[in-house]
């Protein structure tokens, strides 16, 4: 079971092209300036399993999908399980936002999550170096990782957009 506060279809802001977001409850980042703090609130929204989620996935050939929250390594076991199901059922790409950063994430639980991730923004919001031109990303210390490739290195490769983007 996750914890939802939202789930919002054909969404182009986090992350390439069309994306089905799924906005979990719970962050204890709290960051200053956060656009979402109302998913601070590890009560908030509803529970939904992951038969539940899959139905609003598979729906839609076309998007891919992104976790996002609140944060999504605060429920790393739901999530893990949806991004097995997502990788048995389709050929959608994983996007996942967090305020931890790789280097913390892969000595720790989470590490299960984040093996099954295609792309990892990574790093807490940091108001002073909020850029709004950034892309799929709200401050400049945050990193969007290519998790694959950065599995496969040992070193942090960074995602590098399509030139059509």
């Amino acid at each position: 079971m996750i914890r939802v506060l939202d789930i919002i279809e054909d969404t182009m802001v986090d992350g390439p092209g069309f994306r089905t977001s799924i906005y979990c409850a719970g962050c204890r980042h709290q960051c200053p300036g956060c656009h979402n703090p109302q998913s601070w609130d590890f009560k908030g929204g509803h529970e939904m399993s992951t038969e539940q989620i899959m139905k609003i996935i598979v729906a839609d050939p076309y998007a891919n999908v992104t976790f996002s929250g609140g944060d999504p390594m605060y429920q790393c076991d739901g999530f893990a399980e949806l991004a097995r199901a997502i990788h048995n059922q389709t050929n959608k790409d994983i996007w996942c936002y967090t305020g931890f950063t790789f280097e913390t994430l892969i000595t720790r639980a989470q590490r299960e999550l984040l093996e099954l991730l295609d792309v990892l923004v990574d790093g807490p919001f940091i108001q002073k170096l909020h850029d709004p031109d950034l892309l799929f990303r709200g401050s400049s210390n945050q990193r969007i990782i290519d998790v694959q490739k950065t599995l496969y290195a040992g070193e942090v490769i960074l995602w590098e957009p399509d030139v059509n983007i």
